[in-house]
């Protein structure tokens, strides 16, 4: 029972960032200098030590020649280590002796437990850290060369991003990647960071050990070179020859490649930029090599401290693909040769930047350049190690995929890299340029819906996207599968997760169709199934890794599991802040932090329409009603104002906000008004439109609504003058909502058993939405079952999060939701 008594309790899990350091050569210091001199040195050393842990807001957790504090944000661990570094050296040119620390950061999970008195008083530390994080931190120190720090993949760009915060020195630190290791015991490589100030990083590549070597191509290592060359000896010359050689770089399926840019040797400007987007088309028609997007390369070239025009050549190409985890470097070229236009591209190896395979096609004149593009793109396919049978099925030439028009071929690459840079006007006239030059040229079309989806304006895309449509045939397999599921938004909502998914499984690596499908799997409500796909979105390859990480954070905020969700949330603002800063709030909000989520939202611009959806939410959950309102009508009137949607959307959570706060006949205005405008938008024939799942949840909910605050009246209307369109009543989320209001009109109508029966099929499906079980909730108390009503009570008081978060109608029921979990908590 003693021992009960006195057992550490251990804490739940909490990420935090690690920092372990070690006193370089300790041991041999203190005989070099004796006893008294050393006592000196450490007592300054603590001190020292003592100092920045305030500054950096540090905690200690053990120390003998080295330390292991706890830091709440890597920055705050980064400046740590570097003032640590930097003042360790001054101190020891003081003493004339060479003082050195190597460092080792690391951001993950920790379980801490503090130790009884008793132990504390026979040399226990009073608090102990374990868990995965610990080690990492620990191989990371170990690996370090004397004054040198070393990070994780997952520290280095939450330090990166926020070194602005360190002021000038942050805007000259120095940042190095050592690329792939591999440490003993751990299956996979690691990917490793170097940062320090110049004059005092090292900046070399850390020493191999027993327990950490660098991750190295087989074909690369001697043993293996060793092992070659005997068997080419033995074999002789004339097999050798005779025998197709294996790829000459460790390359594997789906494995990345870089392209760098087109080395244009003719003089001829119509190649510039044609031919590099050319090279790309042709090799994304692999299903076994992945291309690195230029959108992401140049978001790694301002990583890299670079302009986002820096030329990519074989040094610059070379360190992207270190950076972002890619295998080779394509370096293509075009030249007169002889008379002849000659393609010619070249594997590189990034690590050594040799190049490992060349291949040049000549061609009769300038006209040869795509046929010649594909023939290269072929050989080096296969050259990395993809089947001929692989390239000869996946492989549709140049001219069929995209446009056999050098100069639309040039405009459609100019508007990628407008869009790719925000300028979306400039992409638009640019894409349209393409399509004016070859008006068959499918991939220009997609190209002007996706500046349409970009100004998040679905509909005024709709165009585009059918005419790309209209020419499947002039695009590659998985263009063409990337259409339809757009098209399927418009004609057959009810299919586009499925499609998405689809799409995504055959081609796992295209990031556009893995984040659309982790997106409306969210939209479903399928959170586990929209976790992985996000999971696999949230990729250093993926130039909208933000995006892929926001919608980790979305799911796991939807399955309660808040601490990640504001872990990927922070991960995903600091690599582009915007919306994420709003679902962060919804983080702390579901936790009840109202201080912490306020101060999120006032980092969200005021000029963000949707910003306001949490901040009136918020204003809810606190009760606070004239704050609530003050908020919904500002932003109501800005709503409708930019009209579409958005117009049509924020009258629910208006209604919602004057209902609670007395003003029935203003809520009951909303809600009408809301009901007709949608209905109206929902078309009895044709496509059904982009809107078109978003205005029929819109007009469900309504009348909802209308229902909750005693108008049956409007909740008939809704349900007689809803279109029984087949492809939009098997949506999924419609027919859930089309139910729930059936149930709210039997429960108002005295019939609650039979609102239960319509219910609970819907409540077991195990993807319901949260209304769902409110109404459940509502028709229980009806028949007076307290049981069954608290049981819903409970299970929506554990989904403050789905509260905040789940997605129907832009968001347009989030403060229903959030009062409703309220009024669970008190009558349940």
């Amino acid at each position: 029972m003693n021992e009960m008594t006195h057992r550490p309790s251990i804490e739940a899990p909490q990420l935090r960032t690690l920092l372990l350091t070690d006193l370089c050569d300790s041991t041999s210091l203190v005989e070099r200098i004796g006893d008294v001199d050393a006592a000196t040195l450490f007592r300054d050393h603590d001190r020292l030590v003592l100092d920045l842990q305030q500054r950096w807001r540090g905690r200690l957790i053990d120390r003998s020649d080295g330390l292991l504090l706890l830091f709440e944000r890597p920055i705050d661990g980064l400046g740590f280590a570097l003032d640590y570094v930097r003042e360790l050296r001054a101190m020891g040119d003081a003493r004339r002796l060479e003082l050195r620390a190597r460092a080792g950061l690391h951001v993950g999970e920790v379980l801490t437990w503090r130790n009884s008195d008793e132990a504390v008083s026979v040399g226990a530390k009073p608090l102990e850290v374990e868990g995965l994080a610990k080690p990492m931190a620990a191989r990371l120190m170990a690996m370090a060369r004397p004054g040198q720090i070393l990070l994780s993949a997952i520290a280095e760009p939450l330090a990166h991003r926020a070194a602005r915060e360190l002021g000038e020195r942050g805007q000259h630190l120095l940042w190095k990647s050592h690329g792939r290791w591999r440490f003993k015991g751990v299956p996979d490589g690691q990917q490793i960071y170097e940062v320090g100030e110049p004059g005092i990083a090292p900046l070399r590549m850390p020493p191999h050990t027993p327990k950490a070597w660098r991750d190295i191509p087989l074909w690369r290592r001697p043993a293996a070179l060793a092992a070659e060359a005997a068997i080419i000896a033995g074999i002789g010359v004339g097999v050798w020859f005779a025998t197709r050689p294996a790829p000459a770089i460790a390359f594997n399926q789906r494995d990345w490649v870089v392209v760098a840019d087109l080395r244009n040797l003719t003089g001829q400007s119509v190649l510039d930029d044609s031919l590099e987007q050319a090279f790309r088309i042709s090799l994304e028609q692999s299903r076994y090599v992945n291309v690195l997007s230029d959108l992401k390369a140049r978001d790694t070239l301002a990583r890299m401290q670079l302009k986002p025009d820096t030329k990519l050549d074989r040094a610059i190409a070379s360190e992207i693909a270190l950076r972002d985890g890619a295998r080779a470097v394509i370096l293509p070229t075009v030249a007169e040769v002889g008379g002849k236009v000659r393609v010619s591209a070249e594997i590189i190896d990034p690590h050594t930047q040799t190049t490992l395979y060349a291949k040049s096609t000549d061609g009769a004149e300038i006209g040869s350049v795509l046929a010649s593009i594909d023939e290269v793109s072929a050989a080096l396919r296969g050259e990395l190690g993809e089947a001929v049978k692989s390239v000869e099925r996946d492989s549709l030439p140049l001219s069929k995929v995209s446009t056999s028009n050098l100069d639309a071929l040039r405009a459609y690459s100019l508007g990628e890299i407008a869009l790719a840079r925000g300028e979306y006007s400039q992409a638009q006239e640019l894409y349209q340029k393409a399509t004016q030059l070859d008006p068959r040229f499918a991939l220009a079309w997609i190209g002007q819906m996706r500046v349409r989806y970009a100004q998040v304006d679905a509909p005024g895309g709709e165009a585009s996207l059918r005419k790309a449509k209209s020419l499947s045939d002039r695009l590659a397999p998985r263009e063409a599968m990337y259409v339809d599921a757009w098209v399927s938004r418009y004609d057959e909502p009810g299919k586009t997760s499925s499609m998405w998914v689809n799409l995504a499984k055959l081609y796992p690596d295209y990031l556009p169709a893995v984040s659309n499908a982790a997106m409306w799997l969210f939209t479903d409500n399928r959170f586990k199934e929209s976790l992985a796909f996000a999971t696999a979105a949230a990729v250093p390859q993926n130039s909208s890794i933000s995006i892929g990480l926001d919608s980790v954070g979305r799911a796991q905020l939807a399955l309660g599991e808040y601490d990640k969700a504001a872990v990927a949330f922070d991960q995903a603002s600091a690599r582009s802040p915007g919306s994420s800063l709003r679902r962060r709030a919804a983080v702390d909000a579901a936790r009840r932090d109202f201080v912490s989520a306020k101060k999120w939202l006032d980092r969200v611009p005021a000029s963000n329409l949707h910003g306001n959806l949490e901040r009136i939410s918020l204003a809810v959950d606190q009760g606070k009603w004239d704050e609530a309102a003050r908020i919904s009508d500002r932003a109501l009137q800005a709503a409708r104002a930019s009209g579409g949607l958005n117009a049509r959307s924020f009258l629910l959570p208006a209604a919602v906000v004057s209902w609670k706060a007395g003003d029935r006949l203003t809520a009951l205005r909303h809600v009408n008004e809301a009901a007709r405008l949608s209905l109206a938008t929902l078309r009895p024939v044709g496509s059904l439109g982009a809107d078109a799942e978003d205005d029929a949840v819109l007009a469900l909910a309504a009348g909802l609504l209308a229902v909750r605050m005693g108008d049956t009246e409007l909740a008939h209307r809704v349900l007689d003058d809803f279109p029984q369109r087949k492809e939009l009543t098997e949506v999924r989320t419609v027919a859930e909502f089309h139910s729930i209001l059936r149930a709210e009109v039997l429960t108002a109508a005295g019939k609650p058993t039979e609102a239960v029966k319509v219910l609970v099929p819907l409540a077991e499906a195990g993807h319901e939405r949260f209304q769902t079980h409110v109404a459940l909730k509502r028709a229980y108390d009806a028949l007076g079952n307290t049981a069954k009503a608290t049981e819903q009570s409970r299970w929506l008081q554990a989904r403050r999060g789905l509260a905040y978060i789940e997605m129907e109608c832009s968001y347009c029921l989030q403060a229903l939701n959030v009062a409703d979990s309220n009024e669970s908590a008190t009558k349940g």
